[in-house]
């Protein structure tokens, strides 16, 4: 049975006030809340065996070492990948698509053409643009429907068109939070043989993703959208992938040998991993998908379906708002506008409430243009949110919406 109650209890954060006014934190796809359980975990590593990893022969270390790598196997095995090779801890999905932009550079050549949704993050779009100024590909945009969902056939006549070396997407929009086709995504990529790369950043938090099984090249995703530590996030690939691809940064732990008549690299994972890791997070990530399997994460997302549904149902039926979107698969999020009203004024207003919402482009800006928009507010939920935190939300517009009205 999923508890409510209990699981919100697990939040410290939940109880607060804000304005005195109960705290509605419907700002989730900025950043979920922390449970009780992540945030000791990471004060006990502090606590109790702060080392650093790999290497030492000390005591400390050497458990250091042994929750950090048994952090990277709980990782994987979450996302269904047994290999704790083709595990990457980076700082968060921005840093990992990143990661894969330039160390996939050298597999691109001249003319080649790099497929990007309309609606993407800007973490997956501004690399991509970096290396057409260097390398002379071209980045084109996968159109979006009106629906806020990224058009398949129109990808396919793209390929058809050009010669496409890299498909990279969101599996879910942060900005509308449509569910994208990312099957059918990776598929169109190795139908064109070339490289997938999935931005799972909206959608690890919002249902089981086995990364194994999508079989996409790359699939990236940061932990503090699934109730783990800001900071830390992780990169899947294919062991034959990173295996081939030289190492983005260099420096310490991702070497075997420095000479300078030579430098050889260490296996993988730690080839792309330099420098001191983000140990304490990386326990803290680790602690945060023990919390989310403890609590049964299916009947947590099943839950989570039913408030966001309720919320989006109640929007579309207010003549008082614009929403942004409507996709068959919706995941998390309701964009939307208060018609005549800019969405910081909304937004700030809402905040004097008690309601966190987020307004702006949510860095989607080609989303907003495509779409007419300077910006929304943006609420976004949990599956620590409640039906009843809909409706003090949406008291909340409703005042909103009269105040602005005058």
């Amino acid at each position: 049975m999923f508890d409510l109650a209990q699981i919100r209890n697990d939040f410290p954060i939940l109880s607060r006030e804000v304005h005195g006014q109960p705290l509605v934190y419907f700002d989730n796809a900025a950043t979920s809340q922390k449970p009780t359980a992540v945030i000791k975990s990471i004060s006990d590593y502090y606590d109790s065996y702060n080392s650093n990893v790999h290497r030492g022969v000390h005591t400390l270390s050497g458990e250091a070492t042994d929750a950090y790598e048994g952090a990277r196997g709980q990782i994987g095995r979450w996302f269904g990948i047994t290999d704790p090779g083709e595990v990457i801890l980076l700082r968060g999905a921005t840093e990992a698509l990143n990661l894969v932009a330039n160390t996939i550079a050298g597999e691109l050549k001249h003319g080649d053409v790099i497929l990007v949704g309309e609606t993407e993050h800007h973490a997956n779009i501004v690399p991509w643009q970096q290396l057409e100024s260097r390398l002379g590909v071209r980045v084109v945009p996968i159109p979006v429907d009106r629906t806020g969902m990224l058009d398949l056939e129109s990808a396919k006549m793209l390929c058809a068109k050009h010669p496409v070396a890299v498909i990279a997407i969101g599996h879910v929009s942060n900005a509308i939070g449509a569910l994208n086709d990312v099957e059918g995504f990776i598929a169109l990529a190795n139908e064109n043989k070339a490289f997938s790369v999935i931005d799972g950043a909206q959608a690890a938090p919002h249902m089981l993703v086995n990364v194994k099984n999508l079989q996409a090249d790359f699939y990236a995703m940061s932990a503090h959208k699934c109730c783990g530590p800001t900071g830390i996030g992780a990169l899947f690939a294919r062991r034959e992938l990173l295996e081939r691809l030289p190492p983005w940064q260099g420096g310490g732990d991702m070497i075997d040998r420095v000479s300078f008549s030579g430098t050889t690299y260490n296996e993988l994972p730690w080839k792309f991993e330099a420098g001191t890791p983000n140990i304490a997070d990386t326990i803290g990530f680790s602690a945060a998908l023990q919390y989310l399997e403890s609590i049964d994460f299916v009947a947590a997302t099943a839950h989570e379906s039913q408030v966001h549904k309720y919320l989006v149902d109640s929007m579309l039926s207010r003549n008082t708002v614009d929403v942004l979107g409507n996709p068959e698969q919706w995941v998390s999020v309701c964009s939307f506008n208060v018609k005549g009203s800019h969405p910081t004024d909304v937004g700030t207003l809402l905040d004097q409430l008690g309601i966190a919402v987020r307004t702006g482009h949510h860095c989607a800006m080609p989303t907003m243009e495509y779409f007419g928009l300077p910006g929304t507010v943006r609420a976004s939920i949990a599956f620590y949110n409640s039906v009843e935190e809909v409706d003090l939300f949406l008291d909340a517009l409703d005042r909103v919406t009269r105040m602005l009205a005058h």
